[in-house]
């Protein structure tokens, strides 16, 4: 993958997030106990940064969240068995939604994928509740093996992910419209 597909993304790069060795932080929410191996890095997110992630040489993540209580992505962090499977009942979703541009990423792990549907400057809570209703949308003819990004069932540090490694399928603008 080149780092140019990662600007599919609209990450922000005024931070990222490094992945430590070890158990992590430990902290709870909501009566949930969570180890945090991600670091906070105040720095830039660079070019060299990114090509050592793509080496893995290093595990970088970002956050889906922004500085203004803005999400650009809604994402779906697939943990199943069948990736095709779910991207064509996600996709289908997404286009009966009304959603056009959205992208899926494989993941570090075999057969995961990230699926990033671009909606644009979006409030934070505005996020959340798009997330929960696409997530509940999809669960009806799937059985839910995934997360949806951003969310109020972990801390708020902890809604980042790791940058992708490859593109899986993207869809933009329209054209599939004229066979409907």
């Amino acid at each position: 993958m080149r780092e140019m597909d990662l600007n599919l993304i609209k990450m922000q790069t005024t931070h990222y997030y490094q992945k430590k060795e070890g158990l992590g932080v430990k902290s709870v929410h909501l009566g949930r106990v969570f180890f945090d191996k991600f670091e906070r890095v105040d720095a830039m997110l660079t070019s060299s940064l990114i090509q050592r992630h793509l080496k893995k040489e290093i595990v970088i993540a970002h956050n889906l969240i922004f500085h203004t209580n803005q999400v650009e992505n809604i994402v779906f962090d697939y943990n199943g068995r069948d990736t095709q499977k779910f991207y064509h009942r996600a996709q289908l979703m997404l286009r009966e939604e009304g959603f056009m541009n959205f992208t899926a990423f494989c993941s570090k792990t075999p057969g995961h994928l990230h699926l990033y549907i671009h909606k644009g400057h979006t409030d934070l809570g505005e996020g959340k509740r798009l997330a929960r209703k696409l997530s509940m949308k999809l669960s009806m003819s799937l059985p839910t093996q995934w997360r949806v990004f951003p969310n109020d069932e972990m801390p708020q540090e902890f809604n980042i992910l790791a940058l992708p490694y490859e593109i899986y399928a993207k869809e933009r603008g329209a054209s599939w419209a004229k066979h409907l």
